[in-house]
């Protein structure tokens, strides 16, 4: 076999000469079940558009919830670190990878939380949903990694930056093409 036959496979196929199956550009969506509906024309290159595929009691709040608590300022430092922190993940994405200049966020991530997502509701089947939950789907689904400890300090910092992104957020008129948009989590709601 020659050595060189998948790098010259890989070099035809971005230069659009030769068609490779998907499994060998881009790894498996850990979010999609089996037997998904295809309403979203992206869903099979969107790692966050798949439907009922995280079990609600993964990432939802546990009773008696106690958050992990410090200074705001640290937390928020320490959060803007792991945003960009790709193994925090099992498939090398980052909070980044999808919301890097505050994109692939729904209009209604200006509204304070708990609030409803689409996200949320489409994989975890949640009708309103808090920030560190949200943060925690995010684990699981895109990021393909176990939820982080409720009472973890990544998990306050995680949520203390995601508020702080929050704050400068614009709401886009109508939301964009999840298509057209270069993002992998980019979705329309």
């Amino acid at each position: 076999m020659n050595p060189h036959a998948k790098p010259l496979a890989l070099v035809l196929a971005l230069a659009g000469g030769l068609t490779l199956p998907m499994a060998a550009t881009h790894a498996a969506n850990p979010c999609k079940p089996a037997a998904a509906k295809a309403a979203n024309p992206c869903a099979a290159k969107n790692p966050c558009a798949a439907s009922n595929g995280i079990d609600p009691q993964l990432v939802t709040r546990p009773k008696n919830y106690r958050r992990y608590v410090g200074d705001a300022a640290e937390l928020s430092s320490e959060g803007k670190r792991l945003w960009s922190d790709s193994r925090l993940s099992t498939n090398g994405m980052s909070c980044n990878t999808c919301h890097q200049a505050n994109s692939a966020f729904q209009n209604s991530f200006a509204q304070p939380y708990p609030h409803r997502v689409q996200m949320a509701q489409d994989n975890a089947n949640m009708k309103t949903i808090h920030l560190d939950e949200m943060v925690q789907i995010c684990m699981v689904a895109p990021m393909a990694a176990k939820p982080l400890a409720w009472n973890s300090k990544q998990l306050a910092a995680l949520t203390a930056y995601t508020a702080e992104v929050q704050k400068t957020f614009k709401p886009t008129g109508g939301g964009a093409n999840p298509c057209a948009a270069k993002n992998p989590c980019a979705v329309k709601n």
